[in-house]
């Protein structure tokens, strides 16, 4: 007889009981999140040039929506003003938290929000950080930062006791969720657990009825496969997933196993997902490293979406198949040719707050 999901939690108490699920990103926010970047490790000998495309990155969303940044203290946010006011940000929409953070990828530590849309109620998953199977420790204030959010605004608190992270989950708003197994079946992050469990974990802690698995994620991602990089919704039935060209680059054949993984699958209702494929720029290697470049790493505002690129030829063709899928959103991208040696980009680098 197998363990259930009963044996670790009441389901009385998961977000999904109570009404929440976890927006499409391309719902209307309230705020984009971020942490302040301060960990040269991550960008070692590059992190001083990563400042002026990520404070184009706020200007950019600011211009509509709030943005909020974790800072560690008074001094950490007078440097980040100095680069962000460099920019010419609307300044008036930027606000600073002191919640302190390891690192910057706040797509993974930062708050899960959940809505219920019948009582106007917003809360927080807290999920647990390991900081991708602990290979970059310590990850302990990372951890922490969505439990301090819940609390600085007065947050209902949901703390399901298994490691999860937000680059490692793709939602349509619809009741589907697309994940990979080469990520969240790693004995690093909850080997006690299986598939059918972490499923489990996912439907009723982000309120999905449905969880769709592809398989590796692209080479030099150092978090074992986020789906972030690699296959994105950009509508209920319709997903933007990279393929690569050149069939003797180490990425072309697992990302046509994920191709052929899409075609297959079938949403809630039956119908197969519309795919539309994204060309991938051609290796961007740094200090003998191949790095995780990816177009599929973009961050979709309420009036732009942020795509990195790489100076690179596929650059103009990915920004207009993505623009195609957003008409009522400006596309744009930035230079992550160096924010890309710290092995994420804007999407890592962010968490969205939906409106209710």
């Amino acid at each position: 007889m197998s363990t259930t999901n009963s044996d670790f939690y009441n389901y009385n108490d998961t977000p999904k009981a109570q009404g929440f699920v976890f927006p499409a990103e391309w719902e209307k926010q309230d705020a984009l999140w971020l942490s302040w970047p301060h960990k040269e490790e991550s960008w070692p000998g590059k992190i001083d040039t990563i400042y002026a495309p990520y404070a184009e990155f706020i200007k950019l969303v600011a211009a509509d929506q709030l943005v909020r940044i974790n800072v560690a203290d008074e001094a950490m946010k007078a440097f980040a003003i100095s680069h962000i006011e460099k920019s010419g940000a609307k300044m008036e929409n930027i606000s600073f938290y002191f919640n302190p953070t390891n690192d910057a990828w706040c797509r993974d530590h930062g708050p899960a929000f959940v809505i219920n849309k019948e009582t106007g109620e917003k809360a927080i998953v807290d999920w647990g950080y390991n900081a991708w199977g602990g290979k970059y420790p310590p990850f302990d204030l990372d951890d922490v930062v969505p439990t301090r959010i819940a609390n600085e605004f007065g947050l209902k608190l949901f703390t399901p006791p298994i490691v999860m992270e937000g680059g490692s989950v793709e939602f349509n708003g619809k009741g589907t969720v697309l994940t990979t197994t080469a990520c969240l079946l790693n004995e690093n992050r909850n080997p006690h657990l299986t598939k059918e469990q972490i499923e489990g974990y996912l439907k009723d802690y982000y309120g999905q009825e449905q969880v769709l698995w592809l398989g590796d994620g692209i080479v030099g991602d150092d978090t074992d496969g986020h789906i972030d990089d690699i296959t994105r919704f950009v509508s209920e039935d319709t997903v933007l997933t990279v393929v690569e060209e050149d069939p003797n680059d180490e990425n072309y054949g697992l990302l046509q196993e994920n191709l052929e993984n899409l075609k297959s699958m079938r949403l809630l209702d039956g119908r197969p997902l519309k795919i539309i494929e994204l060309p991938m720029p051609r290796p961007v290697e740094y200090d003998d490293q191949r790095l995780p470049a990816s177009y599929a790493n973009f961050y979709i505002a309420n009036k732009v979406v942020v795509v990195p690129v790489f100076n690179d030829k596929n650059d103009t063709n990915a920004l207009e198949i993505i623009q195609s899928c957003f008409p009522d959103r400006k596309v744009i991208g930035i230079d992550s040719v160096d924010i890309i040696w710290g092995l994420g980009s804007f999407h890592c680098l962010s968490q969205q707050e939906p409106s209710i």
